[in-house]
């Protein structure tokens, strides 16, 4: 079975959020996306602190597929400098960690 992950990233646009997502899933790149927000995000950029609301976008998916992500981020991630943390599953549901792998296989 695919090794699972989940990638974290940011979003300050709900619309926007909801565009990356789907574009995501339907690329067979992500089982699902999660989309949690509003939250609030303080960070440092380019020399100020930066307060803004953003939505935070938990995508599952397995390694071979986290790896493409990236060309994908740079395609369509509407941030300059997204945030793509890639996080390894220890364990979970079997059922459900081969559901992520069956809808991300290539179609």
């Amino acid at each position: 079975m695919s090794e699972a992950r989940i990638v974290l990233t940011t979003v300050g646009d709900e619309q926007k959020a909801e565009e990356f997502a789907a574009a995501l899933v339907e690329r067979r790149l992500a089982a699902c996306v999660n989309i949690v927000g509003p939250i609030r995000s303080v960070y440092r950029w380019k020399g100020a602190v930066v307060r803004e609301p953003e939505y935070l976008l938990i995508v599952k998916t397995v390694a071979e597929q986290a790896a493409r992500l990236e060309a994908v981020f740079k395609e369509l991630h509407p941030y300059e400098l997204p945030e793509r943390v890639e996080l390894s599953l220890e364990g979970g549901s079997e059922q459900y960690l081969a559901w992520i792998a069956g809808e991300v296989q290539d179609g």
